[in-house]
């Protein structure tokens, strides 16, 4: 055996569950389930109660978390996404483990350095980190401009398929990302790095509430200038959705032999 296990793969039948960073009641989750029932009629969501973008791998330790039903198989969370995990697999689901989880799908890219910030990410690790093949994915978009929702209801149902043929090392997940182009514009599937922005930062916009109380709001400033082929990046731009693996180990091997030389 070489370890590894197809995304798919099942000893009973599979469970799916879905979660988000966007929130219970996003266009995304709901376009996720419905692609996911093509392949499962044991589909649970559970997701946080409002959006939670930007949550990363968070996890709600210090406040209590308040659980709500919303229907058949469907909860909201009062917390992070990796909080919505943890109760989805630990709590709603402990009775049979769910067997894939899906995230998603995002209202906007998580490509290069997002994915250190995405909730979407974050629960997919958290996924895997239990034991859970995971997928994570996001439909980017042009500011301005409507997210193209029916470029990913077009594209996931034949993508899924495919993915869950494959076999992959243990704590890895697949982020995907379908770019802001029309469904017959789509070139193809692209398995790409993360890649990485020429500049990014968080913008802070302050303002005066209307009892003359200051406030802020954060906003992330990208920029993106001639991207390296077979980022993550490239691919979006130019028009292929794009498939990364990742891995949560961060370490930086290539400063490991350096790094012990210089302390003795």
């Amino acid at each position: 055996m070489d370890g590894k296990k197809a995304i798919g793969e099942t000893a009973v039948a599979d469970r799916i569950l879905i979660t988000n960073d966007d929130g219970i009641h996003s266009p995304g989750i709901e376009l996720l389930a419905a692609i996911a029932s093509q392949f499962s009629d044991d589909i649970w969501v559970v997701a946080p109660e409002s959006e939670r973008s930007g949550a990363g791998h968070s996890v709600s330790l210090a406040d209590p978390l308040r659980m709500r039903q919303l229907g058949p198989k469907t909860y909201s969370v009062s917390g992070s996404p990796t909080d919505c995990v943890v109760l989805g697999v630990n709590h709603i689901c402990k009775d049979r483990r769910p067997t894939l989880l899906l995230s998603g799908i995002n209202r906007g890219a998580n490509t290069a350095d997002d994915v250190t910030y995405s909730g979407t990410i974050a629960a997919a690790i958290e996924g895997v980190q239990l034991g859970i093949p995971s997928i994570a994915f996001s439909q980017v978009f042009l500011s301005g401009k409507a997210v193209p929702w029916h470029t990913a209801e077009r594209h996931g149902p034949s993508l899924l398929k495919q993915l869950l043929k494959l076999k992959v090392e243990p704590g890895v997940l697949l982020n995907v990302n379908f770019p802001a182009a029309e469904p017959d514009a789509i070139r193809g599937i692209a398995v790409t790095s993360q890649g990485k922005r020429t500049k990014q930062e968080i913008a802070v916009h302050d303002r005066v509430d209307s009892r003359g109380f200051p406030y802020f709001w954060l906003n992330f400033k990208h920029e993106v200038v001639n991207p390296l082929a077979g980022t993550d990046l490239a691919a979006v731009a130019e028009g292929f959705i794009s498939v990364t693996p990742l891995h949560v180990d961060m370490t930086h091997h290539a400063s490991m032999r350096e790094l012990a030389a210089a302390l003795g």
